[in-house]
């Protein structure tokens, strides 16, 4: 038989290993692993095309139309600065143009920075065509900066706003 100061010292220890083991470690934190490029493609897919719905285009500057093909082009070759300080210098000839706002929010879409692809599109929203193609990128670029930071209840909000966008056009017979 154990004395009674080892036999309390034994209880002892007993009891603070059940108390450290009681309580489950909390889960891992998820970790969103979708990438820029991943999100800009679930961009261009929600923003789709079907040609019976109206889609209206502005007619466009040819200096900024320029400025869109350089940014393109530096885009295409992985020179995301590049394509964003083209859109950046075609915003100050046209600041209210609601394509070339949203072309920029999805530069910063494919720089991971949210909060401004976020503002951009929202600014687009506000100028542009509440139809379309260019209507559903905007929510869709809406939609994956809040996925991004996690904001799963904005993010469902704007992704309803997408389904808006499309607008039959005229039958014709």
């Amino acid at each position: 038989m154990l004395p009674i100061h080892r036999a309390l010292a034994v209880l002892a220890v007993s009891l603070a290993l059940a108390a450290c083991t009681s309580t489950p470690p909390p889960p891992p934190p998820v970790v969103d692993t979708t990438t820029p490029a991943q999100r800009m493609a679930a961009v261009l897919t929600a923003a789709g095309a079907d040609d019976k719905e109206v889609s209206v285009q502005p007619v466009r500057d040819p200096q900024v139309d320029d400025l869109r093909e350089i940014a393109g082009e530096r885009r295409d070759a992985g020179d995301l600065a590049g394509a964003a300080d083209a859109l950046n210098q075609a915003l100050l000839l046209v600041e209210d143009d609601p394509g070339i706002l949203q072309e920029r929010a999805e530069i910063a879409l494919l720089q991971g920075d949210w909060s401004r692809a976020e503002t951009l599109a929202r600014k687009a929203v506000s100028l542009g065509s509440r139809t379309g193609p260019l209507c559903r990128r905007h929510w869709a670029t809406i939609e994956q900066a809040h996925l991004a930071r996690a904001e799963k209840e904005n993010a469902a909000s704007a992704h309803a706003q997408i389904e808006g966008c499309t607008v039959p056009g005229i039958k014709r017979y």
